[in-house]
């Protein structure tokens, strides 16, 4: 596994932050750059709306900013600082798991 750095890279202004905001940084243990997009996305809820009834193959993953290229950039740590060894998973950062906006808030 490799260590990855996923950093925002775009203003706050940006009007790409509007369905998912900034959530920093984060730093995750994956397979390869694409695959620490997921890892990050995947700590996110998906559906967020209490009374949602999702279809098959439909979800809000793809409403992460993490997976946004123009919101996030992904550079490959290797500082030493977390080991390689171990699960996929999100090794630093403090982020709202709750961040896709349900489509009221939104309308509002």
């Amino acid at each position: 596994m490799h260590i990855y750095r996923l950093i925002p890279v775009a203003g706050p202004d940006d009007p790409n932050w509007s369905l998912s905001p900034c959530q920093g940084e984060v730093v995750v243990r994956a397979k390869t750059s694409g695959d620490a997009r997921i890892v990050a996305t995947a700590a996110e809820e998906d559906f967020p709306e209490n009374d949602a009834k999702p279809a098959e193959w439909v979800s809000t993953e793809n409403a992460s900013a993490f997976r946004n290229e123009k919101l996030y950039t992904v550079i490959e740590d290797i500082s030493g600082r977390y080991p390689s060894e171990g699960p996929r998973a999100i090794l630093s950062g403090s982020f709202n798991r709750n961040v896709i906006l349900p489509l009221v808030a939104r309308d509002r």
